[in-house]
């Protein structure tokens, strides 16, 4: 049997289970405002002398109670020993929680109310003073967060990747308080990582006051569901991370339209009848079409939105289109640069053509396109045009949804691939850009690989590294090392003067 109890010590529900089990209801409608915990208590019994088990503790965890109390009970029914456990604040020697045993009932002595307001009090010093929101979907200001990475491949990578989504997370102005990594062998359909490690991530929230769980893979919507239901906590996975990211920086008409349609795709299989996040569309005279549930008006409207959207971004297209058009009426070459986000793409365009599209040391700080014009030495101009950085695994509802302003790279004479030679990850951000280019069809176009951020390291180590690459180191805040770079983009737009002036 079990006894829920509450912190006035009032009785809000009553378990009878099998010998070695029973089951805990949905405790979603017990919450205290200001507390991390639950504010129960569950006090149950054990037939066969066993103590608190495993599965006691996962229980203490996950549903976030005050104490779990276990009281042995013999063939008589008499009680006998007592255990009880509560969780730990976070360093304390690293143990998760406290397990008290007592030899009979009658030796238990301890005044709740202060225990649990001193237990909330050490926990709030951890972490923020503010309580554990729970529920909820969208990214706020202040959100706390426990990053997740999950790989069956090497450690290193997995660290790396972790390393890449904590940017991404700082980008969106949330604080990150952890990280947890697990490598496994058999992914868990349900919750993708096991019970136990689920467990240590909810204590990890509950001791640092984090609200989110940010996973750096791909979530099924099963999963988000099982995870939400099991943790009661906001879980987002890294596709959500950064189509949040890129909804707070759309400011054109077309970057929002684009920002939407994708969090629409991503939406749409993930709709759920308790899902409340489009119920703005339902309801009303003509709201609601014969034997039609919420859930099938909810999916029939996001259809719907996605095709105006559609349709808007055609137009869009063809807009860009007829300025195109009169652009190469006027014969101007195009130079287009591409790169991994945050490696100085708009700082290089700013440097090239004296202008001052806005930058900052964040991933995906521009995300609308900019043209400007870039005059050469010998009077010559060219249009350069910036675009929205990449990233290793791109969502692919963002990349559909950008590729109406990708188009612009067919047009394109020549490709500035710019990469941040002083990031560890180099390599591999250089290699996830051609891969997108590839996907986008554009290995047709001469591609000309700019090393930026060279004045972060050692001259031997940048010209090194350069002739590795067979790309051209520069500083994009420095013009003084451009002459290479104007020189070689000069030869590759008029490659016909350049032999004939040499």
């Amino acid at each position: 049997m079990g006894v829920l109890a509450d912190r006035k010590g009032n009785v809000v529900s009553v378990i009878v289970g099998a010998d070695k089990h029973i089951v805990i209801p949905d405790l979603g409608r017990y919450r205290l405002g200001q507390s991390r915990l639950n504010g129960l208590r569950l006090i149950h019994t054990h037939l066969n002398g066993e103590p608190l088990t495993e599965e006691d503790l996962t229980d203490l965890v996950l549903l976030g109670l005050d104490l779990m109390v276990c009281i042995q009970v013999g063939e008589e029914g008499i009680p006998g020993s007592i255990s009880y456990s509560h969780i730990l604040p976070e360093n304390t020697k690293g143990r998760k929680w406290e397990i008290t045993e007592l030899s009979d009932i009658g030796r238990l002595d301890v005044d709740f109310q202060s225990f649990i307001q001193s237990l909330e009090g050490e926990l709030a010093k951890t972490g923020s003073a503010r309580p554990l929101m729970r529920g909820g979907r969208s990214l706020a200001k202040g959100d706390r967060a426990v990053l997740v990475g999950v790989s069956a491949g090497p450690a290193w990578k997995t660290s790396g990747s972790l390393e890449e989504l904590r940017e991404l997370a700082l980008s969106n102005r949330v604080e990150v308080v952890g990280e947890v990594m697990q490598r496994l062998k058999e992914v868990n359909p349900r919750f993708l990582i096991g019970k136990g490690k689920l467990s240590e991530l909810v204590l990890k929230c509950l001791q640092t006051g984090s609200n989110l769980l940010i996973f750096d893979t791909e979530l099924t919507p099963g999963q988000v569901r099982s995870l939400t239901d099991e943790t009661e906590l906001r879980i987002i996975d890294r596709t959500q991370l950064i189509m949040d990211i890129f909804a707070k920086r759309a400011v054109t008409r077309e970057g929002k339209i684009q920002v939407e349609l994708a969090q629409l795709k991503y939406l749409l299989p993930r709709l759920a009848t308790k899902n409340t996040a489009m119920s703005r569309l339902t309801g009303g005279i003509g709201g609601r079409g014969p034997g039609e549930t919420k859930l099938e008006i909810n999916r029939r409207r996001a259809r719907e939105r996605i095709s105006r959207l559609n349709d808007e971004l055609r137009e869009i297209s063809r807009q860009r289109e007829e300025r195109r058009r009169l652009r190469n009426e006027k014969g101007l070459p195009v130079i287009s640069i591409v790169g991994y986000t945050n490696a100085g793409k708009s700082t290089l365009l700013n440097s090239l053509t004296k202008s001052h599209v806005f930058v900052e040391n964040r991933l995906f700080a521009t995300l609308d396109p900019s043209s400007r014009r870039l005059r050469f030495p010998r009077e010559r101009e060219v249009i350069i045009t910036d675009t929205v950085g990449f990233i290793r695994d791109l969502p692919e509802g963002l990349l559909e949804a950008f590729a109406a302003t990708l188009e612009e790279l067919h047009d394109a004479d020549l490709l500035l691939h710019v990469a941040d030679v002083s990031s560890p990850r180099l390599e591999e951000q250089i290699k996830s850009v051609e891969r997108i280019l590839r996907q986008l069809h554009l290995e047709q176009i001469p591609v000309l690989l700019v090393l930026n951020k060279s004045d972060r390291l050692e001259p031997i180590q940048a010209v090194h590294l350069a002739k590795s690459y067979h790309g051209i180191p520069i500083s994009a805040l420095d013009p003084r090392t451009f002459s290479e770079l104007l020189d070689h983009m000069e030869r590759l737009i008029w490659p016909d003067s350049s032999k004939s002036a040499a």
